[in-house]
């Protein structure tokens, strides 16, 4: 991955320092990229490769992920957190794409009603994510739905057990669990490394979260245009998620469902991510530029007007 351009200590509600990172040059049109459970600012290389050369790249290390410390874990600390990234590079009232996949999604969704979502999102791409329901809607085990599947997903998604170095066998598993059968071998390897890099506490801490998430409250308020993405392969974010989202989201203008893709969609389809993000910044950032700056043409050339009289 490229040097970024700048590298920023957001400082969170509870005082708790966030790790970001801007690619690309100043003035450019912004996204800003959350990343997902056990995941880091590596899991964007393809996006940031992709698109740093014409737009501002915004990727933070979610807390306990990455170069951000761990701290205490709650989805109001994702919403919290996010905030604090949106205050630190962005000027006031910029508007920006904010893409979230997995967890990233998630906190999307819980930041929906704050104050600076209101005011810097332009749209929002939501990639393999859910809002409530994840363990007991879970397809990691090949069990008819109950209880027992239930109980069991949810011990092993919160296993305290370390996951130990890469190996041939971890991939394996890695696959199964999070991406489609036809993945290639390179990019599996690259999400293992990432995964395996997550510190097990952060990890563990986050499943217990997650296994309890409801943020269906925050689907009924991201006001803002939206796409959901996601893999017809998806184990863990199957794609009940993604059609219930896009029924109960109220401004969804596309569900792209990818065939074969699994859960970790912008590293197994980085074309097919890109190109969505892109085209979302050409219909929605660039549009609310385009139209800053004519008010703000309009406003100079009345004062103009005024001081002529």
């Amino acid at each position: 991955m490229s040097r970024p351009s700048r590298t920023v200590t957001a400082v969170s509600a509870d005082g708790s320092p966030i790790h970001v990172e801007v690619y690309g040059p100043d003035g450019a049109p912004a996204v800003v990229l959350a990343h997902g459970w056990t995941c880091s600012t590596l899991f964007w290389a393809a996006q940031i490769r992709e698109l740093a050369g014409d737009h501002r790249v915004v990727v933070y290390d979610q807390r306990g992920h990455g170069r951000t410390p761990f701290a205490a874990v709650s989805t109001d600390v994702l919403a919290d957190d996010l905030e604090a990234v949106l205050g630190a590079v962005l000027a006031p009232g910029e508007k920006t794409l904010l893409v979230g996949h997995s967890m990233g999604g998630m906190t999307l969704m819980a930041a929906s009603g704050r104050a600076a979502f209101a005011e810097h999102a332009a749209a929002v791409l939501l990639c393999s994510t859910g809002s409530s329901r994840l363990v007991e809607e879970s397809l990691l085990l090949p069990m008819r739905a109950g209880r027992l599947r239930t109980r069991i997903t949810r011990m092993i998604l919160g296993a305290r057990a370390p996951l130990g170095p890469v190996t041939p066998f971890s991939k394996r598993i890695l696959k199964y669990g999070t991406m489609g059968p036809g993945s290639a071998p390179d990019r599996v390897a690259e999400c293992a490394r990432i995964v395996h890099a997550c510190p097990r506490s952060s990890r563990v801490a986050w499943a217990h979260v997650l296994a309890e998430l409801d943020l269906d409250v925050g689907v009924r308020e991201l006001r803002v245009p939206t796409v959901v993405l996601a893999g017809t392969a998806d184990r863990l974010t199957p794609m009940a998620h993604a059609r219930r989202l896009a029924a109960e989201l109220p401004d969804c203008r596309e569900l792209v469902e990818l065939a074969g893709m699994g859960h970790m969609t912008p590293v197994e389809a980085p074309e097919a991510v890109t190109a969505k993000i892109r085209e979302l910044v050409a219909t929605y950032v660039n549009v609310n530029a385009d139209a800053e700056a004519k008010a703000d043409a309009t406003a100079d050339a009345k004062a103009k007007e005024g001081r002529a009289a």
